[in-house]
């Protein structure tokens, strides 16, 4: 039957000034909508197979081994009279290029704004797999063997993420379901769905992140990996929260280290003053660095952006190990050897015994992911004193405020004294889209914002600061002396970006000013 239709395929191999595309990507942009909705994307990767339009003429791209059964079809269900273009095998966009332009190409079509809305009646909960083998291809391009409600998830997740979004909330309300993600530190409304919609979609959530999709009266975390086509892949950090009105869901996006910029400090907006004491300090080999901040201040970044600098420099004579909670992205590379371990607290791993651990691992670096307890704070202070560097991060408004908390926390004031090399305190402010001057378009979704840079406070720990630490000199007396010595305050380094156009003194104002009480 697949000779008899290959006989009878109107085709003719045609030459197209688009044959000499070499990048998937650009190649991507001539897809047809029209082909993408006739032809679903999992067919088209399966055969390798992209229809675009030029000159209002279809043509069929395909990859020298795609069977002209798999062409047939296609024609017959695009509905269009064809021209067939074969790429061989030897040209750089055949095979995984071609592949990567279908993927590219189903991507840029995929909306949540689509026509899901229209069967928002079917799917209920139990019509989802609950032993999770059907959820075996975590593609959010795939739509092969997925109910409705399991392709919106997807539809919501795949527009997160080419949003930049950092998370997804999922809100359920008495007569509806909202669904927000939050860009560049600021929640924006993606959707709302009716709530007859709240219990499959949470279920479905759940079965992603292996929770218990029975249980609806306590919280719960669940953690899945999810992929964008052949591209990239997506780690969710799920949390269910029980509400009035039914179960609230929050998804943390984080995605791979490669399409992520935190491999300079400069690329995170550090001015070069800071930069340079802080590569000094970061350069030693002793004492504790501090990161100071709250959720989403871009701490986690700094630190990765450093860890890397560090191993680099090292050229694989140090040994550098962290322990997070969790692990947000890979460090190694196959230039760089850095260790990563996670907090597992149902196995009794914790910062203070995950740090205890790696210390007997012979490190020259270490970084925690949080002083929250007595117990690591000295002994993070305790291997400092012992000869290693040490990172972490502190929950403080500005960094002077870091040495109270850790007295607070339990550590003896002379070992802070003799221990803390510096303090860098830093916020997250959205930058002013230029293209449109803050007016607001369709590239920064009327917000006048797209992506954001850093503010950073750095404390220097000289003499006179530990003298004033060990003595149990106050927080205020350990600011005027930071700022004898030359420190600027977070507000006064966005003051420096609103004055060269980065950003705006509302945004500054938003995130900085009146953090010092």
């Amino acid at each position: 039957m697949a000779a008899e239709r290959a006989q009878i395929d109107p085709v003719t191999v045609v030459t197209s000034p688009l044959a000499e595309a070499t990048d998937p990507h650009s190649l991507a942009d001539f897809a047809a909508d029209s082909f993408l909705v006739a032809i679903s994307r999992d067919f088209a990767l399966r055969h390798g197979l992209l229809g675009i339009v030029e000159e209002n003429e279809a043509i069929l791209l395909y990859a020298e081994d795609a069977p002209p059964d798999a062409r047939w079809n296609t024609r017959v269900h695009w509905k269009r009279s064809l021209k067939c273009e074969s790429l061989p095998r030897e040209r750089e966009i055949s095979g995984e290029g071609l592949r990567n332009a279908i993927d590219a190409s189903y991507e840029a079509h995929a909306s949540v704004l689509g026509s899901i809305e229209a069967e928002s009646g079917t799917g209920e909960a139990g019509d989802l797999p609950i032993d999770g083998s059907a959820l075996a291809d975590r593609d959010l391009l795939s739509t092969d063997g997925k109910a409705a409600v399991a392709q919106l998830v997807d539809r919501v997740l795949l527009h997160a993420s080419r949003a930049r979004a950092s998370d997804v909330h999922i809100q359920p309300l008495e007569d509806r379901l909202i669904v927000r993600i939050r860009i560049d530190g600021v929640l924006q409304n993606l959707k709302e769905l009716p709530s007859s919609l709240a219990a499959p979609i949470t279920s479905r959530i759940k079965v992603l992140g292996s929770m218990d999709i029975a249980e609806q009266r306590v919280p719960q975390d669940g953690r899945a990996t999810v992929k964008v086509g052949s591209g990239r892949s997506i780690d969710l950090r799920i949390s269910s929260m029980p509400t009035s009105f039914g179960e609230r869901v929050v998804l943390r996006l984080l995605e791979s280290s490669e399409s992520r910029e935190h491999t300079s400090l400069s690329a995170l907006g550090m001015p070069s003053e800071v930069e340079v004491a802080y590569r000094e300090r970061a350069g030693r080999s002793t004492g504790v660095i501090l990161l100071t901040g709250p959720t989403g201040s871009g701490k986690t970044t700094t630190l990765y952006a450093t860890l890397r600098w560090i191993a680099a420099r090292g050229s694989g004579e140090l040994n550098v190990m962290t322990v997070e909670d969790p692990i947000e992205y890979q460090l190694s590379t196959d230039r760089l050897a850095i260790s990563q371990s996670q907090v597992n607290n149902k196995k009794g791993v914790t910062f203070a015994t995950g740090l205890r651990h790696i210390l007997r691992q012979d490190p020259d670096v270490v970084m925690v992911g949080e002083i929250r307890d007595s117990e690591t704070a000295r002994t993070a202070i305790q291997a400092s004193l012992t000869g290693h560097l040490v990172f972490s991060t502190l929950h403080t408004n500005d960094a002077a405020s870091a040495v109270a908390r850790l007295i607070d926390l339990g550590a003896e004031p002379y070992l802070v004294a003799s221990s803390l090399s510096a303090v860098l305190a830093q916020r997250l402010v959205r930058r002013m889209h230029r293209e449109c001057q803050g007016g607001g378009c369709e590239t920064c979704l009327q917000t006048g914002y797209l992506g954001r840079t850093g503010l950073f406070e750095l404390l220097l720990v000289d003499e006179r600061i530990r003298e004033l630490v060990s003595t149990g000199g106050s927080t205020d007396a350990i600011r005027r002396a930071a700022l004898g010595a030359g420190m600027r305050l977070l507000e006064d380094d966005g003051a420096r970006l609103v004055e060269s156009g980065v950003t705006t003194e509302d945004e500054v104002r938003r995130v900085a000013i009146g953090v010092v009480s």
